[in-house]
Parts: C-alpha cells; sequence; structure tokens
C-alpha cells in the first residue's frame, strides 16, 4: 500500500473557499486514484489538520505524506503545518509522518496567471494592459519575495508594458497603493490578478478595492481576473509534491528564511520553535491520545528545518 496523502489547506470562513478545496482534492483523486487522499485545514474550516490525520490512521494507514496546499512557503508552510506534523506524531507514534514542499514558483503557475489575464483582455489589449498582481502578503519577507519574482517571471516574454506586485494585507503595498502606483506610472488600463487558489474574503476585498480605485479615478479602467481556483495543473503539481517526498528529494527554498538567516527586523526568528496553529480540534485530538500532549506540540516541531523533510 503506497503512503497516503494529507493535503493541508489554509481554510476560510468561506464555504465556497471550503468546496473548492474539496474540488481540488477531488482532482487529486482522480490523477492518483491508487491513493488515499485526505484533507484538512490549519484554520477557520473543518476538518483540521489533526482531525484529517486521525481519520487517515483510523482507516488503517500507517505512513502519510502531507503537502501543503500553499503557493509560497512563508509561516504557515515553515511553521504551523510542521508544529501540527510533530504533534500528530505524538498522538500517532506508530504512523509515519513526512512533509513536502508548498506549489512554489512554477511554469504551469505562471502560465495560470497568463491564462487569468487572458480571459479578461483581448490579445490586441495586451500592449497597453498593466497586470496587478495580488498575493496574500505575510510576515516573512522570503514569501514576499518570492511573489514578486513570480510577478517579474509573468512579465518576462509578454508585451505587458509592467506587471506589479502588491499584497492583499500584512505588507506592502496593499492593493490601493499597487494601483496608484500602477496609475502613476501611466497605466490606464488595469488588470488585478489574485495569487490566490480559492475564493474567500481575501480575494472578494480586493474586487472591492479596484472597484473604489475605479471610481475615484475616472481614468482608469479596472479589470478584476479570476483567481487560480481549483483546475489540473495545481493537482498534477500537488501528486509531483507527493512524489518527491518518496523519491527522497523535497526542496524548500530556505535561502532566505526567517528560521535560518538573521533578516533585519526578524533577528529574533532564527532557531525558534515552531508552534501550530491552534484550532478547536487541536485539544481534543491530542487529548485523547497523550493527555495534555497539545501543550507540548513544540517539542520536536522543527522538521521544516531543512535537511529534515523527510524525517519521521
Amino acid at each position: 500500500m503506497r503512503p497516503a496523502l494529507l493535503i493541508a489547506g489554509h481554510g476560510s470562513r468561506d464555504p465556497a473557499a471550503a468546496g473548492e478545496f474539496w474540488a481540488l482534492v477531488g482532482l487529486v483523486r482522480r490523477r492518483a486514484p491508487d491513493l488515499e487522499v485526505g484533507g484538512g485545514f490549519i484554520e477557520l474550516a473543518r476538518p483540521s489538520l489533526a482531525s484529517a490525520a486521525a481519520a487517515l490512521v483510523d482507516g488503517g494507514v500507517d505512513d502519510v505524506v502531507v503537502v501543503p496546499l500553499m503557493l509560497l512557503a512563508a509561516g504557515h508552510t515553515k511553521n504551523d503545518i510542521p508544529a501540527s506534523i510533530a504533534a500528530a506524531r505524538l498522538a500517532h507514534p506508530q504512523v509515519r509522518f513526512r512533509y513536502g514542499r508548498d506549489l512554489g514558483v512554477d511554469p504551469r503557475l505562471i502560465g495560470l496567471v497568463d491564462g487569468r489575464v487572458g480571459a479578461v483582455v483581448a490579445p490586441g489589449e495586451r500592449a497597453e494592459t498593466t497586470v496587478l498582481l495580488v498575493g496574500r502578503g505575510s510576515s516573512d519577507p522570503d514569501a514576499n519575495a518570492d511573489l514578486c519574482k513570480v510577478a517579474r517571471l509573468v512579465h518576462e516574454g509578454r508585451s505587458f508594458p509592467m506587471v506589479e506586485p502588491a499584497f492583499s494585507g500584512i505588507t506592502a503595498p496593499g492593493v490601493p497603493q499597487g494601483l496608484a502606483r500602477c496609475a502613476a506610472l501611466g497605466a490606464r488600463r488595469i488588470v488585478a490578478v489574485p495569487y490566490f487558489l480559492f475564493i474567500g474574503v481575501l480575494v472578494q476585498r480586493i474586487a472591492r478595492n479596484c472597484a473604489e480605485f475605479e471610481d475615484a479615478h475616472p481614468g482608469v479602467e479596472v479589470r478584476v481576473a479570476r483567481h487560480l481556483g481549483p483546475v489540473d495543473a495545481i493537482a498534477e503539481l500537488v501528486v509531483e509534491r507527493y512524489e518527491e517526498v518518496l523519491g527522497g528529494s523535497p526542496r524548500m527554498n530556505c535561502d532566505l528564511c526567517i528560521h535560518r538567516i538573521a533578516l533585519p527586523g526578524f533577528e529574533q526568528r532564527v532557531g525558534a520553535p515552531a508552534m501550530p496553529h491552534h484550532h478547536p480540534d487541536h485539544a481534543r485530538h491530542y487529548d485523547d491520545a497523550h493527555g495534555h500532549a497539545h501543550g507540548r506540540a513544540h517539542d520536536g516541531a522543527q522538521d521544516h528545518v531543512h535537511g529534515r523533510a523527510g524525517a519521521r
């Protein structure tokens, strides 16, 4: 029996976002029908990762590969999910848990962005259309820098005069500031692309920000493209990340990780213990297995420590 695949999603209060997550899980199952595939969330939705892991174990699984369904590696990928995996090992000591990498900067994702722009911009309009690529935003400079890299890769080889990065929160520039920058640089048509896997509160906020900016700037047209959504290309990437773990080659870009490198303003994060993101289900599952084990979830929870991604 092949190891099971546990897909770790972020979670959202929006039921439509959960629906898209499960649609993607379905695509993964169709792509890899020989796999036992489960899914769970870090926060805001159920089942939690703890519940999803327990369900796989209850079904007889004794080997699990966890793949973070994250576009870029920030705190959830580097901290929350590894800490949850460490806690799952405490709860299920007879089960092997291994960890894959985020979806990362991948040509297929660049192509999806281009396709989302193409759905709202005619070929003849591309040379006069500026793209604003809007990521989630993170307190991790490495992840924010990767969003800027994606924006540059979308620009390369295409006829857009500009592709600018912006963020929906946490870091700058925000969406209004990103739109203002584009306009100040001469853009008269802007297409905002939410660089998000699924719909949700933040994607909806991006659309509102764009509508408000367009109303306040009559000389600038602002269109909003669709987010990435559950598509075959992403399901293919998830399966590849699973296969990487089995092949012994999961690789995370850790050269600028705040847990490893003393970046300005983040020096205190170097070597800091990983802590799981609180989820209402955590205490129940870990209490059932280990009494107060949920309070010790950080013990040994440093599996994102580089070079040990496949460790048990």
